[in-house]
């Protein structure tokens, strides 16, 4: 829950914090690039909740066209952040309480945001891995031609930042594929 200053941490602390630290800790710049995958652990939640029976369809409904509509505002560059917004969970759900109300607060039903931040970055990682998966591949077949044709090269291996014995060149590239 929220304080009144609108940060989420903001009741455990007397006085305001210092904007040097609030620059320092602000990860929306960052977050921003998460707001996809929130949708969709979000979306997939709220189906989850009712199906457990702790939403009815029509909350249901009601979340998911919400959700719809804050996805949109953010694939047509509309969303608009506001400076209370912590991070891209706290900014999806200041939007979507403002589109339907207090529904929305039932999006967290068992929910920690720390479940929502380790989901995010799960779908975001699983996403993103696959776009690097052919370019991985490639750059290790190059590393196991090289090796291969540069076989006999060697060069000083070194231990303790010092010149330790020959190693060849074959072997080290190898050791860069693991």
């Amino acid at each position: 829950m929220a304080s009144e200053s609108g940060k989420l941490w903001g009741g455990r602390f007397v006085g305001a914090v210092d904007p040097i630290m609030e620059k320092f800790n602000a990860s929306i710049a960052y977050d921003q690039h998460l707001w996809e995958v929130d949708m969709q652990g979000s979306k997939a939640y709220s189906r989850g909740l009712e199906k457990a029976g702790l939403l009815t369809k029509a909350e249901m409904d009601q979340i998911l066209q919400g959700l719809d509509k804050v996805a949109e505002e953010w694939a047509q560059g509309t969303f608009k952040l506001n400076p209370n917004d912590e991070d891209i969970h706290t900014a999806n759900e200041r939007r979507l309480k403002e589109l339907i109300g207090e529904t929305s607060r039932k999006l967290h039903t068992g929910r920690s945001q720390n479940d929502q931040v380790v989901t995010d970055l799960r779908l975001w990682v699983r996403r993103n891995c696959s776009t690097l998966s052919a370019p991985l591949w490639e750059l290790i077949r190059t590393m196991v031609d090289r090796a291969e044709a540069e076989w006999d090269v060697l060069f000083p291996g070194y231990t303790h930042l010092q010149r330790a014995q020959p190693t060849r060149w074959s072997h080290w590239i190898l050791s860069q594929r693991l």
